[in-house]
């Protein structure tokens, strides 16, 4: 296998039902975005969690943390919510020998006019092309946790 992904939910998987806003985290968009792109590297899929970023735990985070160092792979994509994805970052520094990659977008993967699709390519790219270390791929961008933050006014993530 040459990429191990794990959905957490977040945006990216997200599936609204009326105008005011209710939704429900749904299946991982990124196994339909793999194929319609045509994507042919060996990659692996885990669902972990399906929950808005806000709503993931410490204890949450720590079954993350769990499955990303028992992971024989050692090239991880892990599709996350956009509120929280720095700090499950943060998280996962300092487990060895792996390139672990977050990834989500600021609006949901069925929106014709969503980032997620690019998000995605871009960051596939970043977890085979990387050296070890936890990165986050937003906006076209690199980002390591402790030099990033989420501008909200922006809606896009941008250095500190």
């Amino acid at each position: 296998m040459d990429v191990k992904i794990f959905t957490t939910g977040g945006t990216i998987d997200k599936v609204y039902f009326d105008a005011k806003s209710t939704y429900e985290v749904g299946d991982p968009q990124i196994v339909d975005i793999l194929r319609e792109a045509n994507v042919t590297i060996d990659w692996e899929l885990e669902t972990l969690f399906r929950k808005d970023s806000l709503d993931l735990t410490d204890e949450d985070r720590a079954v993350i943390v769990e499955k990303v160092r028992r992971e024989s792979c050692p090239r991880i994509l892990i599709t996350h919510g956009t509120d929280t994805m720095i700090e499950t970052a943060k998280a996962l520094q300092g487990i060895p020998g792996k390139t672990i990659v977050l990834v989500g977008s600021l609006s949901p993967a069925r929106f014709k006019s969503s980032d997620a699709e690019f998000n995605i390519g871009f960051a596939l790219a970043a977890v085979q092309t990387l050296p070890p270390g936890v990165y986050i791929a937003m906006n076209g961008r690199i980002f390591h946790p402790d030099r990033v933050r989420k501008n909200r006014e922006a809606n896009r993530f941008e250095p500190i």
